[in-house]
């Protein structure tokens, strides 16, 4: 009698690789071709079928059903081309992928925890398929990248930022889990649409949205107390307090507010190394002023303090725009995250044009080395703006962060153009390189893909018990110190995208050391930590 069960496990099937002693002992002659190949072989063979979709979509659905079937082999394709198959397995194409989520719906991956099924939280969890889990990616779907209210398609986001935790983090796949809470949504349309696989009501919100998350933590508390909790993509009115609610009881942490801030962090100041412009120079303006806009200038104010500036006086040297005009300490509307980075009114007014100051007032009047965009709004750094902030700094740092692509707030090329090669660009989202005078210019990729597959390596490798700002801080030098335009001009501010799980387990060990120097992890020395994240990295390899 045959024991194909493993067949039926994407975490342990083999496919055409189960040898013949294995074939024999499990009974599995006939049920596969005579033909026994090696992992490489397989991946091969799966490449060329890849590359036989044409569409992105098509690509992203082939390779989630690789995934379901056999994750061993995905994570070897992943590996082998890495930097073709990131835009495909997540950003951009995963924008799509969550749109169409219920459509393409195939295996059951994760949990989906319903706000029908509230009282039985943590039944609901108890029915995960993995015992034992290393990392959890939670969503509520609200806010998916630039493209809002996905409902359960949400879930696209935790299953692809779990597969970049083992291809470029070495995370053990089967102990990562990820869950949608599923409490409704807006979408009129996901409502009115027959295939919309999520729970048909209209968000719950308030006190009721705040009672169900709590009561989802607490139910992660007694099931999984060690688990290294991420959350993302919640819209504003969440993100932060949930972060600032339990950052201090969990180990814990926004990838869209910190992971978005260190790396932001990281390319302003290998922008200033390659410009040769100390950081203590720099003058910001953001466009969008949300979560994460707010959590990448804490991030660059506290790098400033660092380096010897005052915090007040640091947090002088932000002009914040929000689809309202600029921030100034007049609106009412401002929360505690935004009202340090508010304007004075007396200032403001000296950059008015028409009624509240737009960004290009700003530009003009405030003279920004460093313009950040995380607003969503496509084509919102206009020639006249760049040319004018080329016109006040010889190297201007400008970060069209927004993703999808589709919503980046300029084209690098015309950055590049508008500049006459001058700028520093990277971008939220993969661009190709732009032809310029003088060859062509890496566009880097400023990915969160950089710091948090390393952030959950660290704390998992060191047992933290609490996830900090200095711990992202570290990760975030560490990464700068890696800028390949530290040494080549025309060299990205990042580094290539394929070289991510190499550089992963350098800046895990920054970040584990740093977690032993505040405290949050057991005593070890160097060697330890760096012995622990290697001995702990899985590898896509057949035992």
């Amino acid at each position: 009698m045959s024991d194909s069960s493993g067949l039926l496990d994407p975490l342990r099937n083999k496919g055409t690789a189960y040898t013949e002693s294995e074939r024999d002992a499990l009974g599995l002659h006939g049920i596969l071709p005579v033909a026994v190949e090696t992992i490489e072989g397989q991946a091969v063979r799966a490449y060329a079928a890849y590359g036989d979709f044409e569409g992105p979509l098509e690509r992203h659905i082939f390779l989630r059903d690789l995934q379901d079937t056999n994750e061993h082999l995905f994570y070897r394709l992943i590996a082998d081309h890495l930097e073709e198959m990131l835009p495909i397995i997540y950003t951009p194409t995963v924008a799509l992928a969550c749109q169409e989520f219920s459509r393409i719906y195939g295996r059951p991956r994760g949990l989906f925890l319903a706000y029908s099924m509230r009282e039985r939280m943590r039944e609901v969890l108890r029915n995960r398929l993995q015992e034992a889990v290393d990392v959890i990616v939670v969503t509520d779907g609200e806010r998916v990248l630039g493209i809002g209210d996905q409902g359960i398609g949400g879930m696209g986001i935790p299953i692809g930022k779990l597969a970049l935790y083992t291809a470029i983090g070495g995370i053990d796949p089967a102990r990562t889990l990820p869950i949608t809470l599923d409490v409704g949504t807006n979408d009129e349309a996901r409502l009115a649409d027959p295939g919309y696989l999520g729970w048909r009501h209209h968000r719950i919100t308030g006190p009721e949205y705040d009672d169900f998350v709590h009561q989802f933590v607490d139910a992660v508390r007694a099931e999984l107390p060690d688990v290294l909790l991420q959350w993302e993509d919640f819209a504003i009115d969440h993100a932060r307090p949930l972060l600032d609610r339990y950052r201090d009881t969990l180990l814990t942490f926004n990838d869209d507010i910190q992971g978005t801030a260190a790396v932001t962090l990281a390319t302003v100041l290998a922008a200033s190394d390659a410009s040769g412009t100390p950081l203590t120079d720099q003058r910001f303006a953001l466009l969008g002023a949300g979560s994460a806009a707010t959590g990448v200038a804490e991030y660059l104010v506290t790098a400033l303090a660092a380096e010897g500036v005052p915090r007040s006086e640091a947090s002088a040297r932000f002009a914040m725009v929000d689809v309202a005009g600029l921030l100034t300490q007049d609106r009412a509307d401002l929360n505690d995250a935004q009202r340090p980075f508010a304007t004075t009114s007396e200032l403001a007014h000296q950059w008015e044009s028409d009624g509240r100051p737009s960004l290009g007032s700003v530009v003009d009047g405030f003279r920004p080395t460093v313009l950040i965009g995380l607003s969503t709004a496509a084509g919102a750094f206009t020639e006249p703006i760049v040319r004018a902030m080329a016109e006040q700094t010889a190297r201007p740092v400008i970060l069209p962060l927004s993703n999808p692509s589709s919503r980046a707030e300029a084209d690098p090329a015309d950055l590049l153009a508008w500049t006459a090669g001058r700028a520093l660009v990277a971008t939220g989202s993969p661009f190709p390189p732009v032809a310029t005078d003088s060859g062509l210019a890496t566009i880097s990729q400023c990915n969160n893909a950089f710091i948090f597959p390393a952030m959950g390596l660290a704390a998992v490798a060191a047992n933290a018990t609490r996830v900090t700002d200095s711990m992202f801080l570290a990760a975030a030098r560490e990464l700068a110190a890696l800028s390949p335009a530290r040494t080549s001009a025309a060299d990205g501010l990042l580094p290539r995208v394929a070289r991510l799980p190499d550089l992963a387990p350098r800046i895990a060990h920054a970040v584990a050391l740093e977690a032993v120097a505040e405290g949050v992890a057991p005593k070890r020395s160097w060697e330890e930590l760096a012995e622990r994240i290697t001995r702990m990295r899985w590898v896509p390899e057949y035992s």
